[in-house]
C-alpha cells in the first residue's frame, strides 16, 4: 500500500482520456481511483471533445495532443473548481505530454511514460503486447525517448482489428494472451506492457495468469503521480 501523502486539502489527479469513448475514459478513471485513494487522492476524468473513439494510428495520436492541451488548460482555467496536483495521459502514445509538462508547475504523467518506467526498471528485458499494428513506430520511439532501447524486445501484435477486438472482450483477452506469451517465449521479456489505455480491464486479467510480469498502464501512472507528488512535498518541507 502506498504511503499517505502529507494532508494539503483537496488534491485531485486529472486524468484525460486523448480518445472520445467516454466509456473506456470510465473505466481507467475506476481503475486509477483504486490505486490514488490510499495516497489520499482523487480521480477527475475528463474526455477530450474531438477525435476517434479509439487512437489506432499515428495521424489520429498526433491530432489527438491538441485536444488534450485543449480540455486541459480548460480545466485549469476553471477558478472554482478543485485545485489539481496532477494530470494524467491515459493514452499509450502520451499526446501532448512533453508540451504540458513544460508549461505545467505540475507532474503531468503519460500511461505510455509509466509503462516503459516501470517495465524497465533495474535493466529488465521488456516488450509490449497490443492490438495496434499502426502505432508500433510510435510506441518504439516512445520507448527510445525513455532511453530504455537496449533492454526492448520489441512488440507483439494480436492479429485481429483493434475495433473488432474492442467489441469482444474474451477475443480481446485470448488474443492479447497470445501475443504475451510470444513476447516471453519468442523475444525473452521479463515484463510485458499491455500497450493501450482501452485495454486496462484485459491487462489486469492478464496479470492473474502469472505468464511473466504484466506491466498495467493505468497502475503504472498511478505509482509514477504519487512518487512524484511525495518528492515535491519532500522538497517544499523545511529541512
Amino acid at each position: 500500500m502506498p504511503q499517505l501523502l502529507p494532508y494539503t486539502g483537496t488534491r485531485t489527479v486529472v486524468l484525460v482520456n486523448p480518445n472520445t469513448n467516454r466509456g473506456t475514459t470510465a473505466m481507467m478513471a475506476e481503475l486509477a481511483q483504486k490505486h490514488l485513494t490510499p495516497a489520499g487522492l482523487t480521480v477527475e476524468s475528463l474526455t477530450v471533445g474531438q477525435g476517434p473513439s479509439m487512437i489506432v494510428d499515428p495521424v489520429t495520436l498526433k491530432e489527438s495532443a491538441q485536444h488534450v492541451v485543449d480540455v486541459v488548460r480548460r480545466r485549469l482555467a476553471e477558478w472554482c473548481a478543485a485545485p489539481v496536483a496532477a494530470v494524467v495521459i491515459a493514452a499509450i502514445g502520451d499526446p501532448a505530454r512533453e508540451q504540458l509538462a513544460a508549461e505545467l508547475d505540475l507532474p503531468v504523467i503519460g500511461i505510455g511514460q509509466a509503462s516503459i518506467v516501470t517495465a524497465a526498471a533495474e535493466g529488465r528485458r521488456f516488450g509490449m503486447a497490443t492490438s495496434t499494428p499502426h502505432l508500433v513506430d510510435s510506441l518504439t520511439e516512445l520507448v527510445e525517448r525513455h532511453g530504455a532501447s537496449d533492454t526492448f524486445t520489441g512488440v507483439r501484435l494480436t492479429p485481429s482489428d483493434p475495433l473488432v477486438l474492442a467489441a469482444s472482450a474474451e477475443r480481446q483477452y485470448r488474443e492479447l494472451a497470445a501475443a504475451v506469451r510470444d513476447c516471453v517465449d519468442r523475444d525473452g521479456a521479463e515484463a510485458v506492457i499491455i500497450a493501450g489505455g482501452p485495454l486496462s480491464r484485459t491487462a489486469r486479467r492478464l496479470a492473474a495468469l502469472d505468464l511473466v510480469e504484466i506491466v498495467e498502464p493505468v497502475p503504472s501512472a498511478a505509482t509514477l503521480v504519487i512518487d512524484a507528488l511525495r518528492e515535491a512535498a519532500q522538497e517544499d518541507s523545511p529541512s
